[in-house]
């Protein structure tokens, strides 16, 4: 029997690792894996070969350079449209796991990963040249899709009520986690030396991750729980952060940024850190909250969006638009011994429902349906 042609958009790995590169390299190795279909990447052309985001520091410096100017990303994404039209082979099945898809790719079905409407709710936690490419091509693009995949209920509800699609479309699949790199360790060795004690976020800096509330409920804590737990940060310096790294800066006493780290350094400091603290005011899914509680330490999170879907009981919650409140949840946690514990508890139990592999087979699922209807 002829195996179906499955085209993956694979150009979110091309660029510096982030929540959506990193799902599409985990779903797409699993769908390697599977032997279901021929499985092709799409990088500005054609392979069968999935690019480790590790190993493509050539492409990866080229692709950056024409990130950082946006006349030239905007005309390069009419060049990869044009392109993929004139010399693109015919698929049974297209995925874009990355919101837009691309007009020129030729394919029976079509399937477009919708991960949250930050883009039309939020457009002051984006770049002004990201609105207007999202203004200007996803209503346009999207309903050339036969499903869509998103990341949580709340996120469903956000598509139904500001699109056209039914609710038989729309496919709920929770992100994972690799189970063998984010978990509890007995012994390791960093390269950077870290605090003894320490509260640890991660994420870029950006407005979304409210860094700067979370900057200044860590500066209303007694001067003794400040001695006690450093602060550090991980993650890109993305974009509007001038305020929040010169808070940083003014206080490097206790609080130290350690910028980009790889997944096998992310893995290590979790395990170190006495607390993770996540305050977003936005979020389709939430990744770093399952990571930390699957290596096993207490988590604070924002009670807004698809973070409590995403926690369940096994998190402290906090109001990421009161400061106060952070400052209060994070007193509560560090304060009490037994509720550290039984966070912990919690949370492991709670992350082994999260896995790429069950994720990526639910993505199967989708697949072979929208090649039936």
């Amino acid at each position: 029997m002829k195996k179906t042609k499955i085209l993956v958009d694979a150009i979110s790995l091309l660029s510096s690792l982030t929540g959506i590169g990193r799902y599409t390299y985990e779903v797409s190795k699993y769908l390697k894996k599977s032997q279901i279909s021929d499985i092709y990447f799409f990088y500005g052309y054609n392979s069968s070969k999935l690019i480790k985001p590790s190993s493509s520091d050539g492409i990866k410096s080229i692709k950056s350079i024409v990130t950082k100017n946006p006349l030239l990303k905007k005309i390069m994404r009419k060049v990869l449209v044009y392109f993929t039209k004139m010399f693109s082979n015919q698929y049974d099945l297209y995925w874009q796991p990355n919101f837009i898809p691309n007009s020129g790719v030729k394919a029976r079905k079509i399937v477009t990963s919708v991960h949250d409407f930050s883009f039309i709710l939020h457009k002051e936690f984006h770049p002004r040249e990201r609105i207007k490419y999202f203004e200007d091509n996803f209503f346009q693009n999207i309903y050339r899709s036969d499903m869509i995949i998103t990341g949580s209920e709340f996120s469903k509800n956000e598509i139904l009520e500001r699109t056209t699609f039914i609710d038989e479309q729309i496919k709920v699949i929770y992100h994972g986690i690799d189970h063998t790199l984010f978990k509890q360790y007995e012994k390791f060795s960093l390269s950077f030396n870290l605090p003894q004690k320490f509260i640890f976020s991660v994420g870029s800096i950006e407005p979304r991750k409210n860094l700067l509330g979370l900057l200044n409920a860590y500066n209303l804590l007694d001067e003794d729980y400040k001695k006690e737990y450093s602060l550090v940060l991980a993650g890109f310096k993305g974009w509007e952060n001038m305020e929040i790294m010169s808070l940083i800066e003014a206080n490097q006493q206790y609080i130290e940024y350690l910028g980009y780290i790889s997944d096998v350094e992310l893995a290590m400091t979790y395990n170190k850190a006495s607390l993770f603290l996540f305050p977003s005011f936005y979020e389709g899914f939430g990744l770093p909250v399952i990571e930390a509680m699957a290596c096993g330490i207490p988590v604070i999170t924002s009670n807004v969006a698809s973070l409590p879907e995403v926690g369940g009981d096994a998190v402290v919650y906090c109001d990421p638009y009161s400061v106060e409140d952070i400052k209060q949840k994070i007193e509560l946690v560090l304060s009490d011994e037994a509720l550290q514990k039984q966070m912990i508890r919690k949370g492991l139990a709670r992350a082994k429902e999260f896995s790429w592999e069950k994720s990526a087979q639910e993505h199967i699922k989708v697949f072979e349906e929208a090649m039936k209807s």
